[in-house]
């Protein structure tokens, strides 16, 4: 390793801090070439790669024989493994690495189990349209003449319906996209292959291809997410920064060098079932892990720990060698500004560029409230822009605030708002602050503040504006709303209970009040006085 460096070292000072021209070419004719496309560059050093087949064979087969024994049961591999019907197999595996992008598996099994059970194939998600999924608008005339009902019908989708909580909601909507184009353009067969799938249907890119390719067909292609690039990271202390395009093009190398080639699903499957239940981010569980004696992050822990142990005890040894692979400036060993932490371990790897912080932004939201037929409260919401942040989910009227705004100037601001929506003037002062529900979105710390309006007269919603419409508590948690919008009537019903419950100190006043004399009301604790006065004739 120190001749490596020290051939690395001669190379550059040779040509002054640039690699040296080829033998036989003169440093004139190399700089008359400056015009020509770069050369390729070199493969990296031996430590980041798996060269040895014999040590990809025996990677393949202890992954392999730990996932066979350890795997979880999942409802998409059930089908995936049960179902005959390619076509029908292809699609269970892609709704669930659709829905798996940026969610929890925990999370994702029910919403998977009920979206399979409403269109458990393409044809029935291609046939899914804008229908009324809530009793509302455009029924018969309310007996109580609610205005609601005498609007025209408003259609829902489904689909965001049932993805509503699950986030990321353009998901959804283009998965229906695809699953039409699938019916209509491509005769209701999907593509076989990962380029195929990737070309020609929208919202699926490269990892959801390979996935649906491996598992569903038995191509052997690879596949890169956050789990995998975790693995293979550790597996060959790749500290580069792994979110960078060159690094996960190594990366997507790599998978595709590795894929077991007679079950490549099922290897795929492996590499990211060990990296979510494993080889996690934090405190990876090393010890159970199937692949650790071809880790290389793991053995450079060991290399270390052997070092110090001998340290300890006043025995001789040599310094260790814990130089990533002995190459100056090789791409894929971590930056010298961010050197190997002891204390880290083997969670030094992967490495990831610092993220942004959220920008802030404050949202003034107004629950607007009147008594509907059978005297149960009823909610206005609205229908979002159909792109953009939660697009075409419902909400309570909303209004962006500008940062630093005083309470007043946002009363006042929200009060104009609401004037286009109830149809008349909204006095500022009339509205209720109910508090603020802070909703943290990727890359948005979302603040809402939240202010109460009822209303007691009809209102009549102008057809005009956004698709709108009054819904009851029961029909507001079955349509496609947002969890933060949740978070909001939640916050809305919690204050209404506080304001509607006695005060403190009242309970004990009422029951004074009954305990009076005579008072023979069951379940009432009677004072001692009345408890030793003689009984009265009836």
């Amino acid at each position: 390793m120190s001749q490596l460096r020290a051939a690395a070292g001669r190379g550059l000072r040779r040509s002054g801090g640039r690699a040296a021209p080829p033998a036989g070419q003169s440093r004139k004719s190399a700089s008359s070439r400056r015009g020509a496309p770069a050369p390729a560059p070199a493969p990296p050093p031996a430590q980041h790669l798996f060269s040895d087949p014999a040590e990809i064979e025996a990677l393949r087969g202890n992954l392999l024989a730990w996932y066979d024994k350890c795997k979880r049961d999942l409802p998409w591999r059930t089908v995936a493994a049960a179902e005959p019907d390619a076509d029908r197999r292809a699609y269970a595996v892609w709704v669930s690495e659709i829905m798996l992008q940026q969610t929890q598996v925990a999370t994702v099994i029910d919403y998977y189990n009920r979206w399979m059970q409403k269109w458990p194939t393409l044809q029935a998600l291609a046939q899914a349209s804008l229908e009324v999924s809530i009793t509302g608008t455009g029924c018969s005339p309310c007996p109580c003449g609610s205005s609601s009902n005498t609007a025209p019908c408003l259609l829902e989708q489904e689909v965001n319906e049932l993805w509503a909580g699950l986030g990321y909601y353009s998901r959804g909507k283009r998965l229906q996209e695809a699953a039409r184009k699938v019916v209509s353009e491509l005769a209701g067969r999907m593509p076989r292959t990962a380029e195929d799938l990737q070309k020609l249907l929208p919202g699926v890119g490269r990892y959801t291809a390979g996935a649906i390719a491996s598992i569903s067909y038995g191509q052997a292609t690879g596949v890169v997410d956050g789990n995998v690039i975790r693995v293979l990271c550790r597996l060959r202390c790749i500290g580069a920064d792994s979110s960078s395009p060159a690094i996960i093009d190594r990366l997507w190398d790599m998978a595709n060098a590795l894929v077991d080639r007679s079950r490549p699903g099922d290897f795929n499957q492996a590499l990211m079932e060990l990296g979510a239940t494993v080889c996690v981010p934090k405190a990876p569980l090393c010890r159970e892990c199937p692949v650790k004696q071809h880790c290389r992050a793991r053995s450079r822990v060991e290399k270390e720990l052997a070092f110090a142990s001998r340290k300890l005890f006043g025995k001789p040894a040599p310094v260790p060698d814990v130089e990533d692979c002995g190459v100056g400036g090789c791409p894929l060993c971590p930056p010298a500004t961010e050197p190997w932490d002891s204390s880290l371990g083997v969670t030094n790897f992967p490495r990831k560029a610092a993220k942004k912080q959220p920008r802030a932004v404050r949202t003034a939201t107004c629950v607007l409230e009147r008594r509907g037929c059978h005297g149960a409260p009823e909610y206005l919401i609205v229908q979002r822009p159909s792109s953009g942040l939660l697009a075409g989910l419902w909400e309570f009227p909303s209004l962006t605030l500008a940062q630093d705004l005083q309470e007043e100037k946002q009363r006042e601001a929200l009060a104009d708002h609401l004037q286009a929506w109830t149809g008349q003037p909204v006095a500022a002062r009339s509205l209720r602050l109910i508090g603020e529900v802070i909703h943290i979105f990727s890359h948005i710390h979302q603040t809402y503040v939240v202010y109460s309006l009822p209303l007691d007269g009809d209102v009549t919603l102008d057809p005009a504006l956004s698709p709108s419409r009054w819904v009851t508590e029961e029909e507001f948690h079955a349509s496609a709303v947002s969890t933060a919008m949740k978070k909001v009537l939640k916050a809305h019903e919690k204050q209404r209970g506080k304001e509607s419950s006695p005060g403190k100190g009242s309970k004990r006043k009422r029951g004074a009040k009954m305990q009076g004399a005579g008072s023979t009301c069951p379940g009432t604790q009677l004072s001692l006085r009345a408890f030793l006065q003689a009984p009265t004739a009836p």
